[in-house]
């Protein structure tokens, strides 16, 4: 379960129905979702155009690219997404913007009077809602997340989408999708259709194999960047190539050397479909347009980043693979540059923390460890002996953000880089106490 909670009481009595279900939780299968949405009217059958994106890294982050192209080219959009931040409403983003209150409320009422005794999940039962409200709201394109894994998301009951597209892959979530980048590659590749385009990112070989026979065995046509299309980055800007031709455009707003790789794959996601068209300008348009919060996230002016000393600079990035850390770090050197860096992490017991922390170690002065209310989360403590034992010397422990950064106020020189991370539960919690929500 997700702890969501409203403060419209019409949406957390429904939210309190949902948690009391129980059984479900937790359990990979489309027998479920299936079934609950016959009971609602079948509504992912009448569905948009839909771009189906699944993926361990940079799912959301194409997401985001795709919903700035498509609406640059004039058009709307309905997206779906998960986890999220702060409000549940997040989840749902029903042409152009976030779902309200009163008709969030009325969904889920209706999906589960329809479908309580089927013993869905949390998940599923937003999944449900939100293919409801879809089919019920024009727009012109539907954008959905894959939830976890691919093959066996409750996402996967859409038949036939105009493409969809796999991001960065990596090892994430063992306990349902497997232990080897090559199973959990397979799992991903799962959301392939007869038919209709896949997308993909360039892998390792024995990724790319798998991908390829899973797709192969869907009859799903494979195209990859690498070969079927190429992108590079040269004086500040993204060059993209496809057999239909090239397109430049800006480096993506979102802050990382990782978001050019994410915009060209929505770039090629949105060129290797014939739903509905997309002139390059809007391509172009996506890079500046795109938001996606704590993805490497500046926070602005509030009460936390308040606290630290002038000069100094707040990020906020949910990340918590091994994979993700890659990137951040990446990213995080870049927009540090000379200022020193200091490290608040929070992460949940079942990921990997010397996977998260290991390409940080060079580059944090310190590293303070807190817990993530309100989940099964890794003991502060034992972060931060995770931290020295990777050379990180300076590595202790807080009861919370704020008490973290009033003691990095107090012990960092003036201009320091801060950056939160490690579970995006944390940074709702961030971005709440910030006061910058989610629109």
């Amino acid at each position: 379960m997700d702890h969501a909670t409203s403060s419209d009481p019409k949406v957390q009595r429904q939210l309190d129905r949902l948690m009391a279900l129980g059984p479900g939780a937790d359990v990979l299968g489309l027998d479920r979702i299936t079934r609950l949405l016959g009971r609602i009217g079948d509504p992912h059958r009448n569905l948009p155009p839909v771009f189906h994106v699944a993926g361990t890294n940079g799912k959301g982050s194409t997401c985001a690219f795709l919903r700035a192209a498509i609406e640059a080219a004039g058009l709307v959009a309905h997206v779906y997404a998960s986890p999220h931040l702060v409000r549940f409403n997040e989840r749902i983003r029903l042409a152009g913007s976030l779902i309200g209150d009163a008709a969030l409320g009325a969904l889920l009422e209706e999906v589960l009077d329809a479908g309580g005794d089927i013993g869905s999940s949390f998940f599923e039962v937003t999944t449900a809602a939100a293919f409801l409200a879809f089919a019920r709201t024009r727009a012109d394109a539907c954008i959905i997340e894959v939830g976890l894994g691919g093959r066996l998301d409750a996402t996967n009951v859409l038949t036939a989408p105009a493409a969809c597209a796999i991001a960065q892959l990596g090892i994430d979530h063992q306990a349902f999708l497997g232990d080897t980048a090559e199973v959990i590659a397979g799992e991903k590749a799962g959301i392939a259709k007869p038919g209709v385009p896949l997308i993909t990112m360039r892998y390792d070989t024995s990724v790319a194999e798998r991908v390829a026979q899973v797709a192969a065995a869907a009859g799903a046509p494979v195209f990859a960047a690498g070969t079927a299309w190429h992108h590079e980055v040269g004086k500040g800007r993204l060059f993209y190539r496809d057999e239909q031709g090239e397109i430049e455009t800006p480096l993506p707003r979102l802050s990382g050397p990782h978001q050019p790789a994410n915009l060209a794959l929505a770039i090629a996601t949105l060129r290797h479909q014939q739903d509905i068209p997309i002139p390059d300008s809007a391509l172009a348009s996506a890079a500046a347009n795109a938001r996606w919060p704590a993805r490497m996230q500046r926070l602005t002016g509030g009460p936390l980043t308040a606290l630290l000393p002038p000069g100094s600079e707040l990020w906020l990035d949910g990340g918590h693979n091994e994979a993700a850390a890659r990137s951040v770090s990446a990213a995080l050197a870049e927009v540090a540059e000379d200022r020193p860096v200091h490290l608040i992490v929070g992460m949940l017991a079942n990921k990997d923390a010397a996977g998260l922390l290991a390409p940080f170690a060079t580059l944090a002065r310190s590293l303070t460890a807190v817990p993530v209310p309100g989940h099964a989360h890794h003991a502060p403590t034992n972060l931060a002996a995770a931290a020295q034992g990777l050379g990180i010397a300076s590595a202790d422990v807080a009861s919370d953000v704020k008490t973290a950064l009033s003691r990095i106020a107090q012990t960092s020189d003036r201009n320091c880089t801060v950056l939160i991370l490690g579970s995006l539960y944390l940074a709702g919690e961030v971005l709440a106490a910030n006061d910058e929500l989610p629109d």
